[in-house]
């Protein structure tokens, strides 16, 4: 198989408790592990309170890259779990990755 494919070293994140008004913000860490270069057209998370960025350049065979998810936690106490959808051109064209935590109130 000549395709790409980026192997993300963890597809979920649980910040565990953060206070309100926080932003929680987290790298996804991958490898390409397969023979071509891969490239992330787009990354979707699941709500606008997440806010991804991503490696825009090829990420060669054998090189690494990451997709950060910054969650905004003001006004949104309570537990959360959202997902990104990373859009790419390797193997599996659509990977979903998860952030989840709980948000504590403001007293």
């Amino acid at each position: 198989n000549a395709q790409g494919a980026i192997k993300f070293k963890s597809e979920k994140h649980d910040f565990g408790k953060i206070a309100e008004g926080t932003q929680a913000t987290y790298s996804f860490e991958f490898t390409n592990t397969g023979k071509s270069p891969v490239i992330i057209s787009n990354v979707q998370p699941s709500c606008g309170c997440t806010t991804p960025d991503w490696t825009r350049e090829p990420i060669m065979p054998g090189k690494t890259g990451k997709v950060t998810a910054s969650y905004n936690s003001t006004g949104r106490p309570g537990n959360f779990n959202k997902s990104i959808t990373v859009v790419n051109n390797g193997e599996t064209q659509q990977i979903q990755l998860f952030i989840s935590g709980v948000v504590e109130p403001k007293k």
